[in-house]
């Protein structure tokens, strides 16, 4: 007789504890979704026009790379670009480490 009613009790309190289990997971689930909005997604896009950047290098352009040296490019190639520091001088680089291209007239 007491089985039945501890059965007839426990019942609703079982599917009140998946409804609590979901919303402590709520929290878990809406930073992820933050974090990709503030930082995974502008990052990405960021990556993407850097790309587009720098498969868009031609020989003439005038850039800055990562270690900061200002230059034009010289020759380009697959994988590499040869850029002239200054008459006569000329550096070959990988075409990653181009972070801006310049506008024309920049270097004198």
């Amino acid at each position: 007789m007491f089985i039945s009613e501890a059965f007839a009790q426990t019942a609703p309190a079982a599917a009140e504890g998946m409804g609590s289990s979901l919303m402590s997971m709520l929290p878990l689930v809406l930073m992820f979704v933050v974090l990709y909005f503030i930082m995974i997604r502008p990052q990405m896009k960021r990556q993407k026009e850097h790309k587009a950047m720098i498969d868009a290098v031609a020989k003439g352009d005038e850039v800055v790379t990562a270690g900061g040296l200002l230059g034009r490019i010289s020759k380009v190639g697959e994988s590499f670009v040869h850029l002239e520091l200054a008459s006569g001088v000329e550096v070959q680089l990988q075409r990653t480490a181009i972070t801006q291209v310049l506008p024309k007239g920049t270097l004198k």
